[in-house]
Protein backbone atom coordinates (compact mmCIF):
# COMPACT_ATOMS: atom_id res chain seq x y z
CA UNK A 1 0.00 0.00 0.00
CA UNK A 2 1.48 3.37 -1.02
CA UNK A 3 2.13 6.10 1.55
CA UNK A 4 -0.38 8.41 -0.11
CA UNK A 5 -3.10 5.75 -0.03
CA UNK A 6 -2.36 5.05 3.64
CA UNK A 7 -2.79 8.74 4.46
CA UNK A 8 -6.13 8.91 2.68
CA UNK A 9 -7.32 5.73 4.39
CA UNK A 10 -6.25 7.05 7.79
CA UNK A 11 -8.06 10.35 7.19
CA UNK A 12 -11.28 8.56 6.21
CA UNK A 13 -11.05 6.36 9.31
CA UNK A 14 -10.62 9.35 11.60
CA UNK A 15 -13.60 11.14 10.03
CA UNK A 16 -15.81 8.07 10.48
CA UNK A 17 -14.87 7.82 14.17
CA UNK A 18 -15.68 11.51 14.71
CA UNK A 19 -19.04 11.17 12.93
CA UNK A 20 -20.00 8.08 14.95
CA UNK A 21 -19.07 9.84 18.19
CA UNK A 22 -21.16 12.86 17.23
CA UNK A 23 -24.16 10.67 16.36
CA UNK A 24 -23.81 8.84 19.65
CA UNK A 25 -23.67 12.16 21.51
CA UNK A 26 -26.76 13.46 19.67
CA UNK A 27 -28.67 10.30 20.52
CA UNK A 28 -27.70 10.67 24.18
CA UNK A 29 -28.83 14.32 24.25
CA UNK A 30 -32.10 13.57 22.46
CA UNK A 31 -33.08 10.75 24.77
CA UNK A 32 -31.83 12.22 28.06
CA UNK A 33 -35.08 14.08 28.66
CA UNK A 34 -37.17 11.10 27.63
CA UNK A 35 -35.32 8.87 30.09
CA UNK A 36 -36.15 11.15 33.01
CA UNK A 37 -33.41 13.76 32.90
CA UNK A 38 -34.22 17.48 32.90
CA UNK A 39 -34.92 19.23 29.61
CA UNK A 40 -32.37 21.97 28.89
CA UNK A 41 -33.54 24.88 26.75
CA UNK A 42 -32.64 28.39 25.70
CA UNK A 43 -35.47 30.93 25.57
CA UNK A 44 -35.15 34.33 23.92
CA UNK A 45 -36.49 37.43 25.68
CA UNK A 46 -37.42 40.65 23.84
CA UNK A 47 -37.91 43.41 26.39
CA UNK A 48 -38.34 47.20 26.51
CA UNK A 49 -35.12 47.90 28.44
CA UNK A 50 -34.18 51.43 27.35
CA UNK A 51 -36.27 54.48 26.52
CA UNK A 52 -39.29 56.18 28.10
CA UNK A 53 -41.08 52.92 28.94
CA UNK A 54 -38.06 51.12 30.37
CA UNK A 55 -39.83 50.60 33.73
CA UNK A 56 -42.02 48.00 31.98
CA UNK A 57 -38.99 46.11 30.68
CA UNK A 58 -37.15 46.32 33.98
CA UNK A 59 -40.10 44.86 35.90
CA UNK A 60 -40.63 42.14 33.31
CA UNK A 61 -36.98 41.12 33.21
CA UNK A 62 -36.81 41.10 37.01
CA UNK A 63 -39.80 38.76 37.09
CA UNK A 64 -38.19 36.42 34.56
CA UNK A 65 -34.88 36.30 36.42
CA UNK A 66 -36.51 35.60 39.79
CA UNK A 67 -38.51 32.71 38.30
CA UNK A 68 -35.43 31.47 36.43
CA UNK A 69 -33.42 30.99 39.62
CA UNK A 70 -36.27 29.08 41.28
CA UNK A 71 -37.01 26.88 38.26
CA UNK A 72 -33.39 25.92 37.70
CA UNK A 73 -32.92 25.21 41.40
CA UNK A 74 -35.88 22.80 41.35
CA UNK A 75 -34.21 20.95 38.49
CA UNK A 76 -37.24 19.64 36.54
CA UNK A 77 -36.01 21.68 33.58
CA UNK A 78 -32.92 23.82 32.98
CA UNK A 79 -33.55 27.15 31.25
CA UNK A 80 -31.16 29.78 29.93
CA UNK A 81 -32.52 33.21 28.99
CA UNK A 82 -31.06 35.23 26.13
CA UNK A 83 -32.25 38.81 26.64
CA UNK A 84 -32.42 41.46 23.90
CA UNK A 85 -33.54 45.10 24.15
CA UNK A 86 -36.29 46.37 21.82
CA UNK A 87 -36.33 49.95 23.19
CA UNK A 88 -40.11 49.84 22.60
CA UNK A 89 -39.62 50.16 18.82
CA UNK A 90 -41.19 47.91 16.21
CA UNK A 91 -38.15 47.79 13.92
CA UNK A 92 -35.72 47.03 16.73
CA UNK A 93 -38.07 44.40 18.20
CA UNK A 94 -38.24 42.67 14.82
CA UNK A 95 -34.46 42.84 14.31
CA UNK A 96 -33.64 41.23 17.68
CA UNK A 97 -36.45 38.69 17.24
CA UNK A 98 -35.00 37.60 13.89
CA UNK A 99 -31.57 37.34 15.50
CA UNK A 100 -32.96 35.08 18.24
CA UNK A 101 -35.06 32.97 15.86
CA UNK A 102 -32.08 32.34 13.58
CA UNK A 103 -30.44 30.34 16.38
CA UNK A 104 -31.56 26.71 16.43
CA UNK A 105 -30.77 26.66 20.16
CA UNK A 106 -33.64 29.08 20.91
CA UNK A 107 -36.82 27.04 21.37
CA UNK A 108 -39.23 29.86 22.33
CA UNK A 109 -39.58 33.61 22.75
CA UNK A 110 -40.96 35.69 25.63
CA UNK A 111 -42.16 39.21 24.82
CA UNK A 112 -41.97 41.67 23.25
CA UNK A 113 -43.35 44.19 25.75
CA UNK A 114 -45.73 46.29 23.65
CA UNK A 115 -48.63 45.18 21.45
CA UNK A 116 -47.28 47.34 18.62
CA UNK A 117 -44.07 45.29 18.76
CA UNK A 118 -45.93 41.98 18.89
CA UNK A 119 -47.85 43.02 15.80
CA UNK A 120 -44.67 42.66 13.73
CA UNK A 121 -42.81 40.02 15.77
CA UNK A 122 -45.76 37.62 16.25
CA UNK A 123 -46.32 36.89 12.54
CA UNK A 124 -42.58 36.32 12.05
CA UNK A 125 -42.47 33.86 14.96
CA UNK A 126 -45.51 32.04 13.63
CA UNK A 127 -43.99 31.71 10.15
CA UNK A 128 -40.78 30.35 11.69
CA UNK A 129 -42.69 27.90 13.87
CA UNK A 130 -41.35 29.15 17.20
CA UNK A 131 -43.65 29.53 20.22
CA UNK A 132 -43.90 33.12 21.46
CA UNK A 133 -45.66 34.32 24.60
CA UNK A 134 -46.54 37.93 25.35
CA UNK A 135 -46.52 38.73 29.06
CA UNK A 136 -47.75 42.34 28.72
CA UNK A 137 -49.42 42.50 25.30
CA UNK A 138 -53.10 43.23 25.90
CA UNK A 139 -54.40 44.62 22.60
CA UNK A 140 -57.18 42.76 20.79
CA UNK A 141 -56.21 40.07 18.30
CA UNK A 142 -52.72 39.18 19.57
CA UNK A 143 -53.21 35.39 20.04
CA UNK A 144 -55.15 35.26 16.77
CA UNK A 145 -51.95 36.17 14.89
CA UNK A 146 -51.13 32.47 14.60
CA UNK A 147 -51.07 29.09 16.29
CA UNK A 148 -47.60 29.67 17.77
CA UNK A 149 -48.63 32.95 19.46
CA UNK A 150 -49.74 32.94 23.12
CA UNK A 151 -50.14 35.43 25.96
CA UNK A 152 -50.68 35.21 29.71
CA UNK A 153 -51.57 38.90 30.15
CA UNK A 154 -55.24 39.75 30.57
CA UNK A 155 -56.43 41.63 27.46
CA UNK A 156 -58.05 45.05 27.59
CA UNK A 157 -61.28 43.39 26.43
CA UNK A 158 -61.49 41.71 29.87
CA UNK A 159 -59.81 44.30 32.10
CA UNK A 160 -61.50 47.54 30.99
CA UNK A 161 -65.12 46.30 31.18
CA UNK A 162 -64.50 44.96 34.69
CA UNK A 163 -63.06 48.30 35.86
CA UNK A 164 -65.70 50.42 34.11
CA UNK A 165 -68.62 48.40 35.43
CA UNK A 166 -67.43 48.75 39.03
CA UNK A 167 -66.75 52.48 38.63
CA UNK A 168 -70.16 53.17 37.08
CA UNK A 169 -71.93 51.23 39.83
CA UNK A 170 -69.91 52.89 42.59
CA UNK A 171 -70.34 56.49 41.41
CA UNK A 172 -73.66 56.22 39.59
CA UNK A 173 -71.98 57.58 36.46
CA UNK A 174 -74.06 58.59 33.43
CA UNK A 175 -71.61 60.67 31.39
CA UNK A 176 -68.00 59.86 30.48
CA UNK A 177 -65.17 61.53 28.59
CA UNK A 178 -62.58 59.40 26.77
CA UNK A 179 -58.94 60.36 26.35
CA UNK A 180 -56.49 58.09 24.48
CA UNK A 181 -53.17 57.91 22.65
CA UNK A 182 -53.94 57.60 18.94
CA UNK A 183 -50.42 56.70 17.77
CA UNK A 184 -50.03 53.36 19.56
CA UNK A 185 -51.77 50.03 18.88
CA UNK A 186 -52.05 49.28 22.59
CA UNK A 187 -53.72 52.56 23.57
CA UNK A 188 -55.90 52.52 20.43
CA UNK A 189 -57.10 49.02 21.31
CA UNK A 190 -57.89 50.21 24.84
CA UNK A 191 -59.90 53.10 23.41
CA UNK A 192 -61.86 50.74 21.15
CA UNK A 193 -62.81 48.65 24.18
CA UNK A 194 -63.66 51.70 26.30
CA UNK A 195 -65.90 53.19 23.62
CA UNK A 196 -67.66 49.90 22.87
CA UNK A 197 -68.23 49.13 26.56
CA UNK A 198 -69.48 52.66 27.33
CA UNK A 199 -71.95 52.41 24.46
CA UNK A 200 -73.02 48.94 25.57
CA UNK A 201 -73.72 50.29 29.08
CA UNK A 202 -75.75 53.18 27.68
CA UNK A 203 -73.36 55.88 28.92
CA UNK A 204 -73.27 59.31 27.32
CA UNK A 205 -69.82 59.89 25.79
CA UNK A 206 -69.52 63.67 26.00
CA UNK A 207 -66.20 63.90 24.12
CA UNK A 208 -63.35 61.81 22.72
CA UNK A 209 -59.91 63.45 22.97
CA UNK A 210 -56.57 62.20 21.62
CA UNK A 211 -52.87 62.71 22.30
CA UNK A 212 -49.50 61.33 21.15
CA UNK A 213 -46.57 59.61 22.87
CA UNK A 214 -44.25 62.03 24.59
CA UNK A 215 -46.83 64.84 24.69
CA UNK A 216 -46.34 67.15 27.68
CA UNK A 217 -49.24 69.63 27.47
CA UNK A 218 -52.82 68.37 27.81
CA UNK A 219 -54.43 71.71 28.63
CA UNK A 220 -56.67 71.83 25.54
CA UNK A 221 -58.07 68.33 26.01
CA UNK A 222 -58.56 68.67 29.77
CA UNK A 223 -60.18 72.13 29.51
CA UNK A 224 -62.78 70.71 27.11
CA UNK A 225 -63.40 67.73 29.37
CA UNK A 226 -63.78 69.97 32.43
CA UNK A 227 -66.31 72.21 30.67
CA UNK A 228 -68.46 69.20 29.65
CA UNK A 229 -68.65 67.93 33.27
CA UNK A 230 -68.54 64.14 32.84
CA UNK A 231 -68.86 61.79 35.81
CA UNK A 232 -65.80 59.70 34.85
CA UNK A 233 -62.74 60.07 32.62
CA UNK A 234 -61.72 56.95 30.69
CA UNK A 235 -58.03 57.10 29.75
CA UNK A 236 -56.14 54.65 27.57
CA UNK A 237 -52.51 55.63 28.11
CA UNK A 238 -49.07 54.31 28.98
CA UNK A 239 -47.90 55.26 32.46
CA UNK A 240 -45.69 58.18 31.34
CA UNK A 241 -48.44 60.14 29.62
CA UNK A 242 -51.11 58.85 32.01
CA UNK A 243 -49.34 60.19 35.09
CA UNK A 244 -48.81 63.62 33.50
CA UNK A 245 -52.46 63.75 32.41
CA UNK A 246 -53.66 63.07 35.96
CA UNK A 247 -51.24 65.60 37.43
CA UNK A 248 -52.40 68.35 35.05
CA UNK A 249 -56.05 67.41 35.55
CA UNK A 250 -55.80 67.76 39.34
CA UNK A 251 -54.01 71.10 39.00
CA UNK A 252 -56.93 72.30 36.84
CA UNK A 253 -59.40 71.31 39.55
CA UNK A 254 -60.64 68.10 37.88
CA UNK A 255 -61.22 65.72 40.80
CA UNK A 256 -63.09 63.04 38.86
CA UNK A 257 -62.18 59.35 39.06
CA UNK A 258 -60.11 58.02 36.13
CA UNK A 259 -60.67 54.55 34.68
CA UNK A 260 -57.46 53.38 33.03
CA UNK A 261 -56.34 50.58 30.76
CA UNK A 262 -53.53 48.12 31.47
CA UNK A 263 -50.73 50.52 30.51
CA UNK A 264 -51.91 52.85 33.27
CA UNK A 265 -51.52 50.07 35.80
CA UNK A 266 -48.03 50.71 37.15
CA UNK A 267 -46.57 52.00 40.43
CA UNK A 268 -44.75 54.49 38.21
CA UNK A 269 -48.04 56.42 37.98
CA UNK A 270 -47.93 57.00 41.74
CA UNK A 271 -44.21 57.79 41.63
CA UNK A 272 -44.61 60.39 38.87
CA UNK A 273 -48.01 61.90 39.71
CA UNK A 274 -47.94 61.54 43.51
CA UNK A 275 -51.22 62.57 45.15
CA UNK A 276 -52.65 63.43 41.74
CA UNK A 277 -52.86 59.70 40.98
CA UNK A 278 -55.51 59.21 43.68
CA UNK A 279 -58.75 57.89 42.21
CA UNK A 280 -57.28 55.90 39.32
CA UNK A 281 -59.26 52.68 38.79
CA UNK A 282 -57.77 49.72 36.91
CA UNK A 283 -58.43 46.00 36.53
CA UNK A 284 -55.57 43.56 36.84
CA UNK A 285 -54.87 39.90 37.57
CA UNK A 286 -52.28 41.02 40.13
CA UNK A 287 -52.80 42.33 43.66
CA UNK A 288 -49.68 42.26 45.81
CA UNK A 289 -51.60 42.55 49.09
CA UNK A 290 -53.61 39.39 48.44
CA UNK A 291 -53.78 37.02 51.42
CA UNK A 292 -52.12 34.13 49.60
CA UNK A 293 -48.85 32.45 50.59
CA UNK A 294 -47.60 32.15 47.00
CA UNK A 295 -48.23 35.85 46.40
CA UNK A 296 -46.59 36.96 49.64
CA UNK A 297 -43.56 34.70 49.11
CA UNK A 298 -43.08 36.23 45.66
CA UNK A 299 -43.42 39.79 47.00
CA UNK A 300 -40.88 39.09 49.75
CA UNK A 301 -38.35 37.53 47.35
CA UNK A 302 -38.81 40.32 44.82
CA UNK A 303 -38.35 43.06 47.43
CA UNK A 304 -35.22 41.33 48.77
CA UNK A 305 -33.75 41.02 45.29
CA UNK A 306 -34.69 44.41 43.81
CA UNK A 307 -35.45 46.73 46.72
CA UNK A 308 -39.08 47.51 45.87
CA UNK A 309 -42.44 45.81 45.46
CA UNK A 310 -43.31 43.98 42.22
CA UNK A 311 -45.98 45.28 39.86
CA UNK A 312 -48.38 43.51 37.51
CA UNK A 313 -45.75 43.28 34.76
CA UNK A 314 -43.20 41.58 37.02
CA UNK A 315 -45.83 39.14 38.27
CA UNK A 316 -47.04 38.26 34.77
CA UNK A 317 -43.45 37.67 33.62
CA UNK A 318 -42.75 35.49 36.65
CA UNK A 319 -45.77 33.30 35.93
CA UNK A 320 -44.98 33.25 32.19
CA UNK A 321 -41.61 31.58 32.72
CA UNK A 322 -43.25 28.99 34.97
CA UNK A 323 -45.77 28.36 32.17
CA UNK A 324 -42.89 27.88 29.71
CA UNK A 325 -41.18 25.53 32.18
CA UNK A 326 -44.37 23.49 32.52
CA UNK A 327 -44.62 23.29 28.74
CA UNK A 328 -41.01 22.09 28.43
CA UNK A 329 -41.48 19.52 31.17
CA UNK A 330 -44.63 18.16 29.54
CA UNK A 331 -43.07 18.19 26.07
CA UNK A 332 -40.12 16.17 27.40
CA UNK A 333 -37.75 17.65 24.83
CA UNK A 334 -36.43 21.07 23.82
CA UNK A 335 -38.28 21.17 20.51
CA UNK A 336 -40.27 24.13 19.14
CA UNK A 337 -43.22 22.14 17.80
CA UNK A 338 -43.46 19.87 20.84
CA UNK A 339 -43.33 22.90 23.14
CA UNK A 340 -46.06 24.68 21.16
CA UNK A 341 -48.37 21.67 21.51
CA UNK A 342 -47.59 21.27 25.23
CA UNK A 343 -48.30 24.95 25.91
CA UNK A 344 -51.67 24.74 24.17
CA UNK A 345 -52.72 21.94 26.51
CA UNK A 346 -51.95 23.73 29.79
CA UNK A 347 -55.01 23.94 32.03
CA UNK A 348 -55.44 25.29 35.58
CA UNK A 349 -51.75 25.82 36.27
CA UNK A 350 -51.49 27.33 39.76
CA UNK A 351 -49.50 30.59 39.65
CA UNK A 352 -49.20 33.76 41.71
CA UNK A 353 -51.88 35.37 39.51
CA UNK A 354 -54.28 32.50 40.10
CA UNK A 355 -55.19 29.38 38.13
CA UNK A 356 -54.10 29.76 34.53
CA UNK A 357 -55.28 28.17 31.28
CA UNK A 358 -55.03 28.94 27.56
CA UNK A 359 -58.15 29.00 25.40
CA UNK A 360 -58.25 27.56 21.87
CA UNK A 361 -56.63 30.73 20.48
CA UNK A 362 -53.75 30.75 22.96
CA UNK A 363 -55.30 33.53 25.02
CA UNK A 364 -55.40 33.71 28.81
CA UNK A 365 -58.38 32.48 30.82
CA UNK A 366 -58.40 34.34 34.16
CA UNK A 367 -60.58 36.70 36.19
CA UNK A 368 -59.30 40.28 36.78
CA UNK A 369 -59.29 42.14 40.10
CA UNK A 370 -60.36 45.82 40.19
CA UNK A 371 -58.06 48.20 42.10
CA UNK A 372 -58.04 51.91 42.95
CA UNK A 373 -55.15 54.17 43.96
CA UNK A 374 -55.97 55.37 47.46
CA UNK A 375 -53.67 56.78 50.15
CA UNK A 376 -50.70 56.44 47.82
CA UNK A 377 -51.16 52.75 46.99
CA UNK A 378 -53.20 50.35 44.89
CA UNK A 379 -56.06 48.93 46.97
CA UNK A 380 -59.05 46.71 46.31
CA UNK A 381 -61.88 48.78 44.82
CA UNK A 382 -65.00 47.87 46.74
Amino acid sequence: MSNSFKKVYLLISVLMVVMLAACSEDDTNTTSAKSGGPVSAKIGVISYMTGPGAAYGEAITNGFNLALDEINEKGDVKIELVIEDSAGKQDQALTVAQKLMSSDDIVALLGPTLSTEMNVVGPEADINGIPIMGTSTTAAGIPQIGEYVFRNSIPESLAIPAALEKAVNKYGAKKVAILYGNDDLFTQSGFDTMKAEAEKMGLDIVTIETFQKGQSDYNAQLTKIKDLQPDLILASALYNEGAVIMDQARKMGIDLPFVGGNGFNSPQVIEIAGEASEGLIVATPWFGEKDDSKVQDFVKKYETAYGHKPDQFAAQAYDALYIMAEGLKNAGVADRDALRDALAEIKDLDGILGKFSFDEDGDVIMEPTVLIIKDGAFQLFE
